[in-house]
């Protein structure tokens, strides 16, 4: 199964955070850019939310910050860094999409939606769509457009590591990536790709009024963020 395979990878030791310092200037930005969105005095869902290292600064102003993470030891980790936060809990996909219908103020799923079949990410926006309170708000970050290319990736994260402090690590990460069990992954299961006007339609028949952000969350600016909002 595509998604499990992606579980496995993401659950290992792999090579995408060419060192302490990217990881930890990753999980900043991102965190950074999803507290824009973080319900004052709410719940927050952050589905497939990662290492998310800096969860403690998006949970500040809510009432609830739940992160979700599939892969087990990513998700014991992040049980164990935030055990001390009465705002974060941690919890595994099924019990997330088991929760109460309109029960929730903003989900946010970054960089996940490639990972997932389509018809496998129709079901769960529609859950997304469940779960959330009318007016409530789905930011969808870090969709790939159909033309972008590794290359292009590559840069970004060239450009992210000068202004970081790991170029040079950077370098040597793309290299070691190259060679590694992701390339391999990519190759043989692809990336789901989507342009602006298919991943509106997508969520519009979810039961989403659809924009598109003006900036992407992280990073990469050549990736895409949409938000969708509850009708």
């Amino acid at each position: 199964m595509v998604v499990s395979d992606w579980i496995s990878f993401w659950d290992s030791k792999h090579p995408i955070y060419v060192n302490a310092r990217h990881h930890a200037a990753h999980c900043r930005r991102v965190a950074a850019d999803l507290r824009r969105y973080a319900p004052a005095g709410g719940v927050m869902l952050d589905y497939g939310c990662g290492e998310a290292l800096s969860a403690a600064e998006v949970a500040e102003s809510t009432s609830r910050l739940i992160l979700c993470e599939a892969a087990p030891n990513v998700r014991a980790a992040l049980a164990g860094r935030f055990a001390g936060n009465p705002k974060i809990v941690v919890r595994k996909p099924e019990d997330a999409m088991a929760m109460a219908s309109h029960s929730i103020d903003v989900i946010a799923m970054h960089s996940v939606a490639q990972y997932l079949r389509p018809e496998e990410f129709d079901a769960l926006i529609k859950t997304f769509r469940r779960l959330l309170r009318p007016g409530g708000l789905l930011v969808l970050g870090d969709v790939i457009p159909p033309r972008r290319s590794v290359l292009s990736d590559a840069l970004a994260l060239l450009r992210f590591g000068a202004q970081e402090g790991f170029f040079f690590a950077a370098v040597v990460g793309l290299l070691r990536t190259w060679f590694s069990s992701y390339r391999r992954l990519r190759k043989s299961l692809g990336l789901a790709r989507y342009d602006e006007q298919t991943m509106t339609a997508k969520l519009e028949a979810a039961g989403f009024k659809v924009e598109r952000a003006r900036t992407n969350i992280g990073h990469n600016q050549g990736r895409m963020t949409f938000l969708g909002h509850a009708r």
